[in-house]
C-alpha cells in the first residue's frame, strides 16, 4: 500500500447499484487510492429491487443489506451516511455538504439516482400518499395496509408494477389508475397499450384509465369507518382504498450539480465514456443521459443490469480506461406465453 497522504481521492455521490459497483471497481483498480461514498441514506447499500418483500413479512433492515458493514472496512471504502451534498465546484474540485464542510476530490462520480416524480397537479395531495422509494418508506407503507387490503396505485411505472405482482401474490387487491407514466420507462406505442393493459388485468390488477374519468380531482382522507383513502375523479367517479401509492417514474437528482460546470438537461449529460463536461467528473445510473451515436441524442438507460454496468464502466474509465457504453439488457416490454406482462427491468441478481 502506498502513501495514503498523497493518494488520489475518488469520491462517489450515491450508494445505490451504480455507486456501490463503482466503489468496488475503483478499489480493485486503484489499490492505493482513497475511495469515499457520500450518501443521503442512513443504511449501507441495499437492493431497492428487494423492497416488495416487506409485504411478505420481511421487515428487518439487515436482510436487505447487500454487504455486511465489515465489507467496507476490509475494502477501505469510507461510507459517509446521512450526508447531503449542497453543491459541487468543478474547477476547484470540491464538494460542499449541507453543514458547510468541504471535501476535496481528484475524481468524482455522480451516481445520485433519482427520486419519485410527482405530477404538479397532485403535489398538494402528497401527504396522503405513501411513496415506496426507500426501506423506511416501504416498511411504513406495508404497516398501514391490512391483510388482503386494497392498494390504489397511481401511474404504474415498472417499479410499481413489480410491487403489484407481489401484492397480488400476497392476496392484496390492487387498483391501478393508469396514465401517461404507466409502463415507464418502457416506450409503449398507442396500438400496443390495450394488449399490455389486458395483460395487467390477467395478472389480477384492476385498471382504471385516469383520462377516461377526466383525471384525478382530489385525494382525501376516508370517512370514519370507511376505507382510509378516497380518490375522486373529475367525472364524479370515486375509488376507496387503504393506501394510495404514487409510481410516476423518476426525476434525476441533479440539483446540487447546478453551477458545477457540468452540462445538464434532465440529467447530467455524459459522453459514451460517461464523462461529463466537467474535468474529472463522471456520472452513472439513473442520474445521467448518455450520448447515443446511433440515435443522435442524449438518452437514459434504465434497469438494474444497465445501472450496475454503468458504475463499473465509469470506475474503469476513471482509472485509465476509455471504453464506450454498451447496453447490457433488452428494453422491450412483452407478454409471455401465459398472457402475463414481463419486463427485463424486473430481472436482477
Amino acid at each position: 500500500m502506498g502513501n495514503t497522504k498523497n493518494a488520489r481521492h475518488h469520491v462517489v455521490i450515491g450508494s445505490g447499484v451504480a455507486g456501490s459497483q463503482a466503489a468496488e471497481t475503483l478499489r480493485d483498480r486503484d489499490p492505493d487510492a482513497r475511495v469515499t461514498i457520500l450518501t443521503l441514506s442512513s443504511l449501507l447499500f441495499y437492493n431497492r429491487y428487494d423492497l416488495p418483500k416487506v409485504f411478505r413479512g420481511h421487515r428487518d433492515w439487515r436482510e436487505f443489506l447487500a454487504f455486511p458493514a465489515e465489507y467496507y472496512k476490509d475494502h477501505r471504502i469510507e461510507v459517509r451516511r446521512c450526508s447531503r451534498v449542497a453543491g459541487v465546484d468543478g474547477p476547484r474540485r470540491t464538494i460542499t455538504l449541507e453543514h458547510k464542510e468541504e471535501i476535496r476530490f481528484d475524481t468524482l462520480l455522480v451516481a445520485s439516482g433519482g427520486r419519485g416524480y410527482m405530477p404538479e397537479e397532485l403535489v398538494e395531495f402528497r401527504p396522503l400518499m405513501h411513496p415506496f422509494a426507500s426501506y423506511t418508506e416501504a416498511v411504513t407503507a406495508a404497516s398501514v395496509v391490512p391483510d388482503r387490503g386494497h392498494v390504489i396505485m397511481l401511474g404504474g411505472d415498472m417499479i410499481g408494477l413489480d410491487l403489484a405482482r407481489t401484492l397480488i401474490d400476497t392476496r392484496h387487491r390492487v387498483t391501478l389508475v393508469a396514465g401517461a407514466q404507466t409502463f415507464w420507462p418502457h416506450e409503449v406505442a398507442d396500438d400496443e397499450r390495450p394488449a399490455l393493459i389486458a395483460a395487467l388485468e390477467k395478472m389480477g390488477v384492476e385498471v382504471v384509465e385516469s383520462a377516461d374519468a377526466g383525471g384525478i380531482a382530489s385525494i382525501e382522507q376516508g370517512a370514519k369507518g370507511l376505507s382510509a383513502r378516497r380518490v375522486l375523479f373529475k367525472d364524479g367517479t370515486e375509488l376507496y382504498g387503504d393506501v394510495v401509492m404514487p409510481f410516476f417514474g423518476l426525476s434525476p437528482s441533479v440539483e446540487f450539480m447546478l453551477g458545477s460546470g457540468t452540462d445538464i438537461e434532465r440529467g447530467l449529460l455524459v459522453n459514451p465514456a460517461l464523462r461529463t463536461t466537467g474535468e474529472g467528473i463522471y456520472a452513472a445510473g439513473d442520474v445521467c443521459q448518455i450520448w447515443s451515436d446511433a440515435e443522435k441524442r442524449y438518452r437514459f438507460f434504465y434497469g438494474w443490469k444497465n445501472v450496475r454496468a454503468m458504475g463499473d464502466l465509469a470506475a474503469r474509465n476513471i482509472t485509465g480506461g476509455d471504453d464506450p457504453w454498451v447496453p447490457v439488457q433488452d428494453e422491450k416490454l412483452h407478454i409471455d406465453d401465459q398472457g402475463k406482462l414481463q419486463s427485463p427491468f424486473w430481472e436482477y441478481e
